[in-house]
């Protein structure tokens, strides 16, 4: 492996891990601080895949299929919350496990229903069209760089909303003790439906993101599931700066996996959990 393909597959692994960080980002807060195992979380990103597709394919334009569909996502979280996890807080796990479950098919149904069982595209936006020279014969596309820069400016701003502000503060608090928090005259109800609403939008983003460089199919949102899961456990539970992390080793890995250890890579990202589980049970950042 020369620098330059050994530069490419670093470049592929960070944006791979910081669109993870996007999706694992709100999996870890409605996991961590509302303590609903969402099932239904990967079927999110799917829905802004999708939504990309059909939006832009309707009005031609990319960026105003985005700023169309993040309402949307931010609605279908809105009701998902309200309609149906509102009633399982106090519940055991098992019943947010079956919910959720249903959702994903019921989801997966709608997509086969409005969209049908081809696989699409979406074209990269004539702006970030372009890519870079590496070398005479290599180039990376600029589109892919965007992702990346998105992603960090948004792990920083939903870092610093966690850590220095009013909400983030409650946030914090909800997570410790939301019996405490309810008593102080704080409406842990609307947090809640907040939270949650805030992680199908980063989710649904994520799926936006991702609509030009990866195709979208049916059931798309099933695998993401299963490594956002693993990203969570890997970094933390709870933890926004662990999801960040555990994104990026997982997206390192999962890009290198297949180059390095090819007889691994199916199982790569189960032996890092694995090993961090034994140094760490609670995760790196917990």
């Amino acid at each position: 492996m020369d620098l330059t393909f050994f530069a490419i597959q670093m470049l592929n692994g960070v944006q791979y891990g910081l669109l993870l960080f996007l999706i694992a980002s709100g999996l870890t807060l409605v996991f961590g601080i509302m303590g609903i195992i969402n099932l239904a979380h990967g079927a999110m990103y799917m829905v802004g895949a999708y939504l990309a597709f059909d939006l832009t394919r309707r009005f031609g334009n990319f960026w105003l299929a985005i700023l169309c569909a993040l309402p949307i996502a931010i609605a279908l979280g809105l009701l998902i919350e309200r309609l149906f996890l509102d009633t399982l807080y106090k519940r055991d796990h098992l019943y947010q496990v079956l919910l959720t479950f249903g959702l994903i098919l019921a989801l997966n149904e709608l997509q086969m229903i409005i969209w049908g069982g081809d696989v699409h595209s979406v074209p990269v936006p004539e702006l970030f069209s372009g890519s870079i020279a590496l070398t005479d014969n290599l180039q990376y596309p600029i589109y892919r760089i965007f992702v990346s820069a998105v992603c960090l400016a948004l792990a920083g701003i939903i870092y610093w909303v966690i850590k220095h502000t009013r909400l983030g503060m409650i946030i914090r608090a909800g997570a410790v003790d939301r019996d405490m928090v309810e008593g102080l005259g704080i409406n842990i109800r609307s947090l809640f439906t907040l939270i949650f609403s805030v992680g199908v939008a980063l989710t649904a983003f994520a799926g936006m993101l991702a609509a030009p460089i990866t195709s979208i199919a049916p059931g798309m949102g099933d695998t993401v599931l299963i490594t956002c899961f693993v990203v969570v456990v890997v970094g933390g539970i709870g933890s926004i700066k662990g999801a960040f992390w555990g994104a990026l080793l997982i997206g390192i890995a999962d890009t290198f996996g297949p180059v390095l250890l090819p007889s691994l890579a199916s199982v790569l990202m189960y032996l890092i959990m694995a090993a961090v589980l034994l140094v760490k049970p609670r995760g790196l950042f917990a």
